[in-house]
């Protein structure tokens, strides 16, 4: 299975992120090493990149594709880690961070992985194969309220409760192992009337609760601008209104002097504005990379530079 990938707008990205040749950036989110050829293309050999990603097969894949790069250093971690890791390096800041949020195309390719409703495959979602958690221990042990609960914050199903029933009603005979026997559950409740496939936002809501998606989300863009110079900027792409949502109200909030609520007569926060937002709007993906890249249609991407 080829980790490779189109990179979801990558004439935006390389502009917005403003690369500076022999600069130090970050891709937070390697996958198949898209977007960071794009980067290395520009920062030059005097350069460095440091590629995050928590699935090894994503690090085995670019260990291959950049090995004649003595540029490249490549982590196996979750983004929350940077920290961690730049300290490791002897690295305080740097000149850039991409973050292009969700799963992979090889993570949906592949069967196995369980991410996708279109191919039978064993229940997994985990992008972290040590993860303890997976989609299977979800469906088949949480009960009937934190399973509608899960489909309702994180998938925005809003027929969440009677799935979760006909889930709890399935199981009782006998253990939901596959992608297509769950997404068959979803079929059942929805029916064939919508835009989308039945199963996509109950996929959606497992895989982003297995992965800790959100969670994790908020944990790097706190971590993130801290680690950026001055005149840098962070670039996020996501690919659903809740990481969106996320990303948008961050850097609103960070792009204030002033934080508290507006029944105050006085501040009292002292919060200082760490960012200048450069995207007032989302930019978006075209007609032309929607045709070439039909995966890329949802893609928003917000960029601010670090004051």
């Amino acid at each position: 299975m080829d980790f490779s990938h189109l990179p979801v707008l990558p004439k935006e990205t390389i502009d917005m992120i403003d690369i500076k040749k022999g600069g130090i950036y970050i891709d937070a989110t390697i996958g198949g090493g898209g977007h960071s050829q794009l980067i290395l293309d520009k920062i030059g050999p005097e350069g460095t990149l440091i590629g995050f990603d928590q699935d090894m097969e994503a690090i085995n894949t670019c260990l291959e594709k950049f090995k004649e790069n003595d540029n490249v250093i490549l982590v196996n971690e979750n983004f929350t880690q940077l920290d961690r890791a730049l300290d490791k390096l002897d690295i305080d800041k740097v000149d850039g961070i991409l973050a292009d949020i969700g799963v992979s195309s090889y993570q949906l390719d592949n069967a196995e992985r369980g991410f996708s409703f279109m191919k039978d495959a064993p229940l997994d979602m985990r992008m972290d194969k040590d993860n303890v958690l997976s989609a299977y221990d979800i469906v088949n042990n949480y009960d009937q309220a934190e399973l509608a609960r899960i489909f309702r914050e994180f998938g925005e199903e809003k027929r969440a409760n009677r799935i979760a029933f006909e889930i709890i009603k399935a199981r009782s005979i006998n253990p939901i192992e596959t992608t297509l026997e769950l997404a068959d559950i979803a079929k059942k409740v929805l029916g064939k009337k919508e835009k989308i496939h039945p199963a996509t936002r109950i996929f959606q809501a497992l895989r982003i609760y297995v992965n800790k998606e959100l969670e994790s989300l908020n944990k790097f863009l706190g971590i993130a601008v801290n680690r950026i110079v001055p005149g840098g900027r962070l670039v996020v792409i996501s690919f659903h209104s809740l990481e969106d949502r996320i990303v948008k109200r961050f850097f609103q909030e960070e792009s204030k002097d002033c934080i508290c609520s507006k029944e105050l007569p006085i501040c009292t926060c002292n919060h200082k504005a760490g960012l200048t937002i450069l995207s007032r709007r989302p930019i978006t993906v075209s007609d032309k990379e929607k045709n070439i890249n039909p995966r890329a249609r949802s893609a928003k991407m917000r960029v601010v530079e670090i004051l």
